[in-house]
């Protein structure tokens, strides 16, 4: 475990940077009684420059629960340090008291109890009041959207993203990046970009495979407080890989770290003094590409989730981490001069729905994007006697449930479940609605499919996953978290190479294990091959929550780990 000493002399606080960062005193305040919206707005504004960063916000318009992460590994140079750092070791390193509205915000512990006591976060009325009073301060504040915007619910599915294209165009970005954007599909993507979206849609890494040409603006130019700012976007780079490439045929993506070299020289000879990278590459990979790509001033990281209360440094880099689900919103002020970023003051801030008073244009923005489904969102389809949570390297219980009713409404010996990382939590004794059972489902290819594998295959399907987990380069992370399994527990040793990580592959329901040359039953959803068959997943859920009336999830111990 990286002491705060240590992580600090490696990070901003042992840079030539001069600044302030973190959550503020909102946890003491909390702990108080006396939190208010204005102290959690509270903020000393610094330098010329200030950037508004919100990420993956998976199309939750409305205040959620967001368990965050229980394990999240780093691997190799990277392990240890944050974003690798959970629990009471993450509280630890930031200073935190365990039980306060920042340990609720940031980590796992005493999850339930906490959520019960300090409420929903989010809203994307309540970050429009964050993102007012931030302009209301600094008025040429850039708005930025680290992109995973328009997919992950019942509205977003029903309205092809339409509803999130509404209520951002009323946030007023200034630019965008993506991933889960290209899941509606590419002629989606080019009704939206060409006809509805009112600032730029950004991917530098995005190109056409026919001429080999960028389909995308890879950057803008702006000047704010009398600097020149270039905003670089960089799309998720494995889109073909975790994500069917069958939807968006003509495109290449890919880090391209050359490219970046190369556009970052480009945007400096046009007078850019300062460089920000609005990345959807993942966290490590950020990291790796800060420590190869010199001239990018900030970068604001997306797609693993991650929410830091301080930045991180790499070489002259600064790494910027605002979580998801529209949990937090981030300011970061920089005094730019002569080229260089000489001063900044940083916040995380937790968007507390029972703090942070609702906008009432956007508030009224979403209820008309909502009204026209409510019927089928607040239907109540059953009720859970457990917490349901997603985040985790190797499992969660909302995808514990899923493989469950896989198993039961399939009619199979095993089910796999995709390691996504969105989907918001329930708390135990909650109803479950059909917006529910979407915010966990919700997407373009969610044919359940049930098919014959052997245990070879199975086996093979499971080591590549992990191979984009745990390989120890970051360029080859290139999935969400691991697959989840039902029916089968096994062992993973994640210091291993692709092919020597998993073993013990076992029938829980039997004990034997899992033969190679043998035939299963697997049924599984979200698979990236075209013309996939079967129910959707959704429709699986709700069958199955139906017939139970009343669902519970016992803890998940069928995965053994070593080598972390």
């Amino acid at each position: 475990m990286i002491s705060r000493r240590d992580f600090l002399q490696a990070s901003v606080a042992a840079s030539a940077i001069v600044g302030a960062s973190g959550v503020g005193n909102w946890s003491k305040l909390a702990a108080q009684q006396t939190l208010t919206q204005d102290q959690l707005l509270e903020f000393d504004t610094v330098g010329n420059v200030t950037l508004i960063h919100i990420t993956d916000i998976h199309a939750q318009l409305k205040p959620v629960y967001f368990r965050e992460p229980e394990i999240n590994l780093g691997m190799g140079a990277v392990d240890g340090l944050p974003p690798h750092v959970t629990g009471k070791d993450f509280l630890n390193l930031f200073n935190m008291e365990a039980g306060t509205r920042e340990a609720y915000a940031l980590t796992y512990d005493d999850f339930t109890s906490l959520a019960k006591g300090y409420g929903k976060m989010g809203g994307l009325d309540r970050a429009a009041t964050v993102i007012n009073a931030i302009r209301s301060a600094r008025p040429d504040a850039l708005l930025l959207d680290g992109g995973d915007t328009w997919q992950g619910s019942y509205t977003a599915q029903m309205t092809n993203g339409q509803d999130m294209v509404n209520v951002m165009n009323a946030l007023k970005p200034d630019a965008m990046t993506s991933h889960w954007e290209f899941t509606l599909g590419i002629d989606r993507v080019s009704e939206i970009v060409d006809n509805d979206l009112d600032f730029p849609f950004l991917g530098a890494n995005i190109f056409d495979t026919e001429w080999d040409e960028r389909a995308y603006a890879p950057y803008k130019m702006f000047e704010r407080g009398g600097v020149k700012i270039a905003v670089i976007g960089q799309a998720f780079p494995y889109m073909p890989i975790a994500n069917p490439g069958w939807m968006f045929p003509g495109l290449s993506f890919g880090v391209r770290e050359d490219n970046m070299d190369e556009l970052v020289t480009e945007v400096r000879g046009l007078g850019a003094e300062l460089v920000v990278l609005l990345s959807h590459n993942g966290f490590d990979v950020d990291r790796k590409l800060a420590s190869r790509v010199d001239g990018i001033d900030v970068i604001l990281t997306g797609h693993t989730h991650d929410a830091l209360p301080e930045p991180v440094l790499v070489n002259k880099t600064m790494l910027i981490a605002s979580g998801s689900n529209g949990k937090f919103v981030t300011r970061l002020d920089l005094d730019v001069r002569d080229g260089e970023v000489k001063g900044f003051n940083h916040k995380l801030i937790p968007i507390f729905s029972d703090v942070i008073r609702a906008d009432p244009m956007v508030a009224q923005l979403i209820d008309a994007q909502r009204a026209p489904f409510e019927d089928q969102l607040s239907e109540v389809i059953g009720k859970t006697d457990s917490l349901l949570y997603r985040r985790g390297n190797f499992n969660g219980t909302w995808d514990d449930l899923i493989c469950n009713a896989l198993i039961e409404e399939r009619e199979a010996d095993i089910a796999l479940s995709p390691g996504f990382r969105w989907g918001p939590s329930l708390l135990p004794g909650n109803d479950i609605t059909r917006e529910d059972i979407f915010n966990a489902t919700g997407m373009s290819y969610p044919a359940a499919y049930r098919s014959e594998m052997t245990g070879e295959l199975i086996h093979t399907i499971m080591e590549d996953v992990a191979d984009n987990l745990f390989n120890p380069d970051p360029y080859y992370q290139q999935g969400g978290d691991m697959v989840r399994v039902g029916g089968m527990g096994y062992s993973i040793d994640v210091s291993k190479k692709q092919g020597d990580r998993i073993t013990n592959m076992t029938m829980l329901n039997t004990g034997e294990l899992v033969e190679q040359s043998k035939t299963y039953v697997v049924a599984g959803w979200a698979s990236v091959n075209e013309a996939t068959e079967g129910p959707a997943i959704w429709d699986v859920m709700e069958s199955f929550i139906k017939r139970k009336g009343t669902v519970s999830v016992d803890p998940n111990q069928s995965v053994k780990v070593t080598g972390a």
